[in-house]
């Protein structure tokens, strides 16, 4: 069975108690000027900011910080403690300001430890037993940690007020990055009309571009940015909805608000700047375009995005952050997929006349064959089979091909429609 605590403040006579609170109010005032000063003293860095009526907005919270408690030992000890709101507006002043709670919790436990020295003595004065005195004690720590859990809840909505605003102009900054220089994101270059046009359109794009500059500079300032020569664009694809943002260093900008997740990477090709990304980015699908000048930021984002796509299809590797400039061939020779169609109809034709699976060992045979240019040994040796077998299968090819064989372009549209059946899985 749990014993009640009884409470020596609830023994103290009510006309004590009254006594003790008149007096202490009476030297409210005069204390509060008193904490102020010894706090400046030991902070000389504290800003004194004025509320609306002139008066240090500090010295207004010490006084209304006294009168709560005096109000609240009046009402009883056990009561609900009462904070004065004003205390989270310092706490908000120092997220504002960038500084951390440490010199603000230490110069409430200074006011505190000051306050209660003159409550001692007023409750000696009016003859409070010590057990009361005690019980007030521990009531008056209690009421310290509630004023610092008011300032750091004003601290903590600054810093989220503060991290709101960074990301707003973060994300600001690399839509105007990703954009061309007519203010919009670009997909690639425009087509070209015929005459003297394009020359004229190149210097008013060269303009246009070199105006970009200022308008990034500005942004970049805001958010403490510094504008980088190359950078590399990142797109990202979510392992779940919920999952945790990577955790990139400081000078990586990050966009978690798109469906897919970007990156802005300055400075890609520093040592080590790699291994970082593959290590924050764990757990993460995703694509890095190729290192390009900061102006060109929606190019390295289009090459992103295009290995992004065949991730999703199957046709490259999921599970990591793989590097664009790894997998060129593909990203060349699968976006294109009408082009490489009709370019493959239109060359593989003879194969139509075989059946589907001697046409695919035909086809096989031929892009060794077009990769080496070797002999029956060294194309058989590439895919594991007899070289009498490769000597009938290019028989068969020249046959099929007769005098394409012989031409050099002709040649290369087969290579570039093989390995791109290749990639997609339909040849080995």
């Amino acid at each position: 069975m749990v014993t009640a605590v009884r409470s020596a403040w609830r023994d103290v006579p009510p006309y004590q108690v009254r006594q003790f609170a008149a007096l202490a109010l009476e030297e409210v005032p005069t204390l509060a000027a008193d904490i102020l000063r010894e706090i400046r003293r030991e902070y000389p860095q504290l800003p004194l900011v004025p509320d609306d009526f002139g008066e240090p907005r500090a010295l207004v919270g010490i006084r209304q910080s006294l009168e709560h408690f005096v109000a609240h030992l009046t009402a009883g000890l056990d009561r609900p403690h009462v904070h004065p709101r004003v205390f989270q507006d310092f706490g908000r002043g120092e997220g504002i300001q960038g500084r951390s709670l440490d010199a603000l919790q230490a110069m409430y436990r200074l006011g505190v430890r000051l306050a209660w020295r003159r409550l001692a003595e007023i409750g000696h004065e009016v003859a409070i037993p010590a057990p009361a005195m005690y019980e007030l004690a521990e009531s008056g720590f209690e009421y310290l940690d509630g004023l610092v859990a008011e300032s750091v809840r004003g601290y903590a909505e600054a810093a989220a007020r503060q991290a709101g605003e960074r990301l707003r102009l973060q994300r600001r900054l690399m839509e105007q990055l990703f954009a061309g220089p007519g203010g919009a994101e670009t997909d690639g270059p425009a087509p070209r009309a015929a005459g003297h046009a394009p020359r004229r359109r190149s210097r008013e794009g060269a303009a246009a571009t070199d105006g970009r500059m200022p308008a990034l500079a500005e942004r970049a300032a805001r958010i403490g940015w510094p504008l980088p020569e190359r950078v590399a664009v990142a797109v990202l694809l979510r392992p779940a909805r919920e999952a945790v943002a990577p955790a990139v260093a400081s000078d990586v900008l990050l966009d978690m608000e798109c469906e897919r997740p970007r990156m802005v990477v300055p400075e890609p090709d520093a040592p080590g700047r790699g291994e970082l990304l593959r290590r924050a980015a764990a757990g993460w699908s995703g694509a890095i375009g190729p290192a390009v000048p900061l102006l060109d930021a929606a190019k390295s984002l289009r090459w992103a995005g295009t290995a992004v796509d065949l991730m999703e299809r199957g046709l490259l590797p999921a599970g990591e952050l793989l590097q664009c400039t790894e997998h060129t061939e593909a990203l060349v020779l699968l976006p294109p997929e009408e082009l490489i169609e009709d370019l493959g109809r239109r060359r593989l034709a003879p194969l139509a006349r075989c059946g589907p699976t001697h046409g695919r060992r035909l086809a096989e045979t031929l892009l060794a064959w077009l990769e080496t240019r070797g002999g029956a040994p060294e194309v058989a040796a590439r895919l594991g089979v007899h070289p009498q077998t490769v000597r009938y299968r290019l028989r068969q090819i020249k046959e099929l091909w007769g005098e394409e064989m012989d031409d050099a372009d002709r040649r290369f549209e087969l290579e570039l429609v093989l390995r791109a059946q290749r990639l997609r899985g339909e040849l080995n």
